[in-house]
């Protein structure tokens, strides 16, 4: 890029930024300095009168390609939001971690829930003994999503849930929980996950086959760009894909793959594409790579702006925004030595914030053993606040923007995204899985790649070939190939007494007892009409399932009664086998 075509990027720039300052004057202080007082600008780049080749790949803050963020103002018009993931035992425990959490200074929550409600069964069901309130909270029916809200104004706090399977269910009984608390649910805020295609390529937490799962999903969409505006149904995860052992670059590339069949997704149901994409989030994992990390995220938001312009079609720069969330990495954390995963997570939050996260949770020292202990959670939280109020990080938008380094990880990793993506479409050629949905190419080959077990394979080979580097010893973690002697002793860690089942599940029988059973009945039966007519579903056939599924909800039908009647309606579904 010539030195004229720089110097206009930057005058652009300086344009919004002051825009944006005006529209905020007085709100707060924003000139930055340094520790020794020294004044630092809002975002640097090429000196005056340079040329440099390729810069329109870097650019500036808030503009296209968006490589060094979304806002022209980086962190100093918005901090990144401090959303702590938390869940465990029942809804009236996890309630207490929730305001504990706002009250030391949380942004937003994020719900974990227990395996049982992942899988889409109640408490009382057989599969859920010695389940329940383990690896989150326990949500059977609206009441319980009443209780794990009590006293927090859901119309004043953003909310993401972490769940994809019985993602919608869930999302009906929060809507209802908001209608309860007399909140307009027209005016909520926040992220349900509902990202299918991570399940079956990564986590394992699906109830059908993916096209009823789709059907389900798009149904969502059209409800919420017609009824809920801001809010965001669909959180595309890259983490759990990461979790499960991919490398940098399948992380990404899987993820928006994935995204780009939601976009396919929504086209099919005849959505304007600037109107629904913005209603798509990312969540990413942040590993302990630190310079690699910061690339991919940069990566993920360049190529995002182009397929969404180029190929989709989205003219607006919101629908071409790649807004996520990020978590640090629970796989670099360790038993041994557990106080190491301070720093390992100050390490790998810090990389999120650099590669300009819009919101981010900090993993507790103590996860790899167990739900976080209050203290252990307090500490994460802390770590948060320490980065953005001490540290200086959030004063220059993109500070490692124009690094060689940097600049040339960024390339290597959207090189091989492009790679990825070519190959996806390549599947989606060889055969058009059957059903009426109309799909696009990406979609094609992401079907394609789930019935084949491709992603599975390409994750575990990948999973492989990192093993093999630790047990020769190439790749070192302290305090468990090396640096070994410790004094650290047995730390104290929650523990999840078995009477939150047995009460969960007694609570739930009085709740089944006092409801009017034949109203559950007739929703039920209603809901189960809207999924049997109209194989493909939406308002246009008249078959969207939002609205019989809310019923059936405000009925305190069950999720195990919900997710059960679909199952018996669409059929459950087995992952192909591959050696």
């Amino acid at each position: 890029m010539d030195a004229a075509a720089i110097g206009e990027g930057r005058r652009r720039w300086q344009a919004r930024y002051e825009a944006a300052r005006k529209r905020e004057a007085g709100a707060r202080d924003w000139s930055r300095s340094t520790l020794s007082g020294d004044l630092v600008e809002p975002v640097y780049g090429p000196p005056e009168g340079s040329t440099v080749p390729g810069f329109e790949r870097i650019g500036w803050p808030g503009e296209y390609p968006f490589t060094r963020g979304l806002y022209p103002t980086g962190y100093r018009g918005r901090t990144w939001t401090i959303r702590q993931f938390a869940g465990f035992g029942n809804a009236e425990q996890t309630n207490e971690r929730y305001k504990m959490i706002l009250g030391n200074g949380g942004g937003g929550l994020s719900v974990a829930f227990d395996m049982p409600t992942l899988m889409g069964h109640d408490s009382d069901d057989p599969r859920s003994l010695g389940e329940v309130g383990h690896c989150g909270v326990a949500i059977d029916s609206a009441a319980d999503m009443e209780i794990l809200f009590k006293d927090i104004p859901l119309g004043d706090v953003t909310t993401s849930m972490t769940i994809s399977g019985p993602a919608v269910p869930v999302f009906c009984m929060y809507l209802v929980a908001a209608e309860r608390q007399g909140v307009d649910p027209a005016g909520l805020n926040g992220t349900l996950q509902t990202d299918i295609f991570k399940e079956y390529i990564a986590q394992k937490e699906w109830l059908f086959a993916p096209e009823p799962h789709l059907r389900l999903i798009g149904d969502l969409m059209e409800h919420c760009a017609a009824r809920i505006p801001a809010y965001k149904p669909l959180s595309v995860s890259g983490y759990h894909i990461r979790e499960a052992g991919s490398t940098a670059a399948q992380e990404l590339a899987y993820t928006l793959a994935d995204g780009f069949g939601y976009v396919e997704l929504g086209l099919s149901r005849g959505l304007d594409v600037n109107t629904f994409a913005p209603g798509l989030s990312f969540f990413f994992d942040a590993h302990v790579d630190f310079f690699e990390e910061i690339a991919k995220f940069r990566a993920a938001r360049r190529i995002w702006a182009r397929w969404m312009r180029d190929v989709y079609g989205a003219t607006s720069e919101k629908a071409q925004w790649l807004r996520f969330h990020t978590q640090t990495a629970g796989v670099s954390l360790t038993a041994q030595q557990p106080y190491n995963n301070v720093v390992r997570t100050a390490v790998e939050a810090l990389a999120a914030v650099l590669g300009g996260t819009n919101s981010l949770h900090t993993n507790a020292l103590d996860e790899t053993l167990a739900l976080p202990s209050e203290q252990a959670a307090e500490i994460a939280l802390r770590t948060q606040q320490v980065l953005m109020e001490e540290t200086g990080v959030a004063n220059v938008a993109d500070p490692l923007g124009g690094s060689w380094y940097v600049e040339a990880l960024t390339d290597r990793i959207e090189a091989d995204a492009e790679k990825i993506f070519d190959k996806i479409k390549e599947l989606g050629t060889c055969a058009v899985p059957s059903g009426e949905h109309p799909i696009g190419p990406v979609t094609s080959g992401i079907l394609r790649g789930i019935e084949d077990g491709w992603f599975t394979g390409e994750i575990a080979e990948a999973s492989f070939r990192y093993q093999q580097t630790l047990e020769k010893g190439d790749k070192r973690i302290v305090g468990v190939n090396c640096h070994t002697g410790s004094v650290t002793g047995d730390l104290e860690i929650l523990r999840v007494s078995h009477e939150v089942e047995r009460e969960q599940v007694r609570v739930l029988a009085a709740r089944k007892a006092a409801r009017d059973n034949a109203a559950v009945r007739r929703a039920l039966g209603a809901m189960t009409e809207a999924a049997r007519n109209g194989a493909r579903g939406g308002a246009a056939s008249g078959h969207n399932m939002i609205e019989p599924m809310l019923d059936a909800v405000r009925a305190e039908a069950t999720l195990g009664e919900i997710c059960g009647v679909l199952r018996e309606e669409w059929g459950s579904y087995t992952e192909p086998a591959r050696f």
